[in-house]
């Protein structure tokens, strides 16, 4: 049967492409090698949320219950069950994407696809059978996987990525984890809130790197507050796998040494997957080069997602696979390449941001005014028992008009949403001041932080 799109990847990519180009009226396969929903479903955003709901839950109820009126005595956890949820969570979404394949009328196809030249798809089923699909056109989106050290390889037990993080079946007395990023990090507030002995190593000035360094700086005292070992500025020097145990040398100001422990998790990055058959043309570090409408080097094969490259996020992902699909099957659209994007950090307290860094309108050389309030100025932040953290805003200082948007506490991830539509609206500090937020509200907290900004916040 041939087709008028052949998507390689059933990613947040992948699947989001495959359903809109079935929407537009094409016919359409996804060529999937493991299930629906690809590594963001299956192993990486929805199980670790699943997880760290469970995570901040338990912490609730040992550290906090008191403060709330709760007298809770014998808590304890299981930690299968903790597991099998966040796979229960995981299994029901991807039957989901399943169910919507079937309801767009897309070809669900089950095995390692590769591209055969122009026009064809070969795909490898897990059985060892193979077939050849015929298309008009091919979107890749494969996007990555857990990137690791060359000194010292996963082996799914002591030395691991995030995708064995998610299904440990005993739970680690002493865990290090390599890099603290948003993987990092997650896995750190995760482990330790059910007793494991975390130890973050990064060699960045702060954890976070990519974020405000004011975040940064605070989500570490947050951490430490915790239990957390943050070692920032810190190199690994050298690492042994024992089997059962590893030992990392590092130095740093903090600490050097050799640190041992159960496990150790490597979260220093990830790297491509790309499919099988002829390659597109590559970049330095290995992605799919793509043009202004998503287009590889290889007529009538595209891209998007991980697989071109940062920012490796799922929103931006299935945004790209979006523009890419209607760029060739919508008359007259001009595919949109991402310029603004929010990023999150779902550890407790939550890490959201949108837009520039006081560190990057610093290098740039733009002017600028910053509006920050805490949390604990906010009614609803201290009725819900979560006052820490603030809220950062960064508006041009000639115009006004919203530059970046930093966040750190309680639902952080759920406000930056408001932050990335003033962004890509180029929104002002007036047209923000003028829209009444509910009270009483976290949101309330943007508004406060834009009266700062202008040097009348009402109650800070």
């Amino acid at each position: 049967m041939a087709y008028d799109l052949i998507v390689i990847g059933g990613g947040p990519a992948g699947y989001v492409a495959a359903i809109r180009a079935a929407q537009l009226g094409k016919k359409v396969a996804c060529v999937e090698a493991d299930r629906a929903g690809g590594t963001c479903l299956n192993w990486g955003c929805i199980p670790t949320k699943a997880l760290l709901k469970n995570a901040e839950l338990y912490h609730t109820l040992t550290h906090k219950a008191a403060e709330f009126g709760l007298k809770i005595e014998g808590l304890s956890y299981d930690w299968s069950a903790v597991i099998g949820r966040s796979r229960k969570v995981s299994e029901r979404l991807a039957g989901g994407i399943e169910f919507l394949f079937k309801k767009n009328k897309v070809d669900y196809v089950r095995g390692m696809g590769s591209v055969e030249g122009t026009g064809k798809v070969g795909v490898q089923a897990a059985d060892g059978s193979s077939q050849v699909l015929e298309t008009k056109d091919i979107l890749i989106a494969t996007g990555c996987k857990s990137r690791g050290l060359p000194s010292l390889p996963f082996n799914g037990t002591s030395v691991i990525g995030s995708k064995e993080a998610m299904v440990l079946a005993n739970q680690p007395k002493e865990m290090i984890i390599i890099g603290a990023g948003a993987i990092g990090v997650e896995f750190a507030y995760i482990y330790n809130a059910y007793g494991t002995k975390v130890t973050l190593v990064e060699m960045a000035p702060r954890i976070l790197p990519v974020e405000d360094d004011e975040v940064g700086d605070a989500l570490e005292k947050a951490l430490i507050k915790q239990g957390i070992r943050c070692l920032t500025n810190t190199k690994v020097t050298a690492t042994v796998d024992k089997g059962g145990s590893v030992e990392i040398t590092v130095e740093g100001p903090k600490e050097k040494g050799v640190l041992t422990a159960d496990v150790c998790l490597v979260a220093i990055g990830i790297q491509p997957v790309l499919p099988g058959g002829q390659q597109p043309e590559l970049s330095d570090r290995g992605y799919i080069n793509v043009g202004d409408r998503y287009e590889t080097s290889i007529p009538g094969v595209y891209a998007a997602g991980d697989i071109t490259g940062p920012p490796w996020l799922a929103h931006v992902a299935s945004f790209e696979a979006v523009q890419a699909v209607e760029g060739l099957y919508v008359e007259g659209h001009k595919p949109r390449k991402v310029t603004n994007f929010p990023g999150c950090t779902y550890c407790h307290p939550q890490v959201a941001s949108v837009g520039k860094t006081e560190r990057a309108l610093k290098e740039e050389g733009i002017e600028y005014v910053v509006g920050k309030i805490p949390f604990v100025a906010i009614g609803k932040a201290i009725a819900s028992g979560e006052p820490d953290g603030f809220a950062k805003l960064l508006y041009g200082k000639k115009h006004g008009e919203l530059l970046g948007a930093h966040l750190i506490g309680e639902n952080a991830t759920e406000l930056i949403a408001e932050m990335g539509l003033a962004l890509d609206q180029e929104l002002t500090i007036d047209d923000i001041h003028a829209t009444i937020h509910a009270h009483p509200t976290m949101s309330e907290v943007i508004h406060e932080a834009t009266l700062a900004a202008e040097g009348h916040a009402i109650h800070f």
